[in-house]
């Protein structure tokens, strides 16, 4: 019960502060959003994009989950929660940029490089497995190149996402026609300092 009490208090600070201070904003947005930017970034309670990127309310669609991953295009039935996400941000909200954000020690990208979940076909693990499936051609690629590098990892995890996100028809259709622009970004946790990707150099630089 602690955990949630700190919660409410939280949200009764936000109330009397955060919430009046942007009222007119909150009004404004209880009439509908329309963010220009969508953010998949981790679950990782240490990287919170909204904080990062000091984004006030109504300004970025965000997506979060383990490692950041963006699945390759499937029309098969199922629960495709980032896929729908996705298509939401792109196709009703119409967005001009996606950014996927990686960041430094991540539990998900540091768990498909060491195999840590490569048995888990039943119980506890399972489904973490399925997910992180998603890098195994990357982690392949880095172990060959760069050993246990996991900074290498979690680098290599951003382009696996960007590389999927153009499998989306939708998706890749307006970034060729220029209405869509997709990022790649890395947060380092050590020193706070985001990285972006010169997909011409395949290079990631600081911002």
């Amino acid at each position: 019960m602690a955990a949630i009490s700190k919660l409410i208090e939280g949200y009764r600070r936000f109330r009397e502060t955060g919430w009046a201070r942007e009222r007119e904003r909150w009004s404004q947005l209880a009439e509908g959003q329309s963010p220009r930017m969508m953010v998949i970034a981790c679950s990782d309670s240490r990287v919170d994009p909204t904080q990062i990127f000091d984004s006030g309310p109504g300004e970025m669609f965000v997506v979060r989950n383990v490692a950041a991953l963006v699945p390759p295009y499937e029309t098969t039935k199922g629960h495709h929660g980032v896929s729908a996400a996705l298509e939401f941000a792109v196709t009703q909200l119409q967005v001009e940029e996606v950014v996927v954000m990686g960041h430094g020690f991540c539990g998900g990208c540091a768990a498909a490089l060491t195999g840590q979940f490569d048995d888990a076909a039943h119980g506890e693990g399972h489904f973490i497995a399925d997910w992180i499936e998603m890098l195994r051609e990357a982690r392949d690629k880095v172990r060959a190149s760069h050993g246990v590098d996991f900074r290498a990892m979690e680098l290599e995890g951003v382009r696996v996402s960007l590389a999927n996100l153009r499998t989306f028809p939708w998706v890749s259709e307006r970034e060729a026609d220029g209405r869509l622009k997709l990022h790649g970004a890395y947060f380092a946790i050590a020193d706070g300092v985001l990285h972006l990707l010169d997909e011409a150099s395949g290079e990631f630089a600081p911002a």
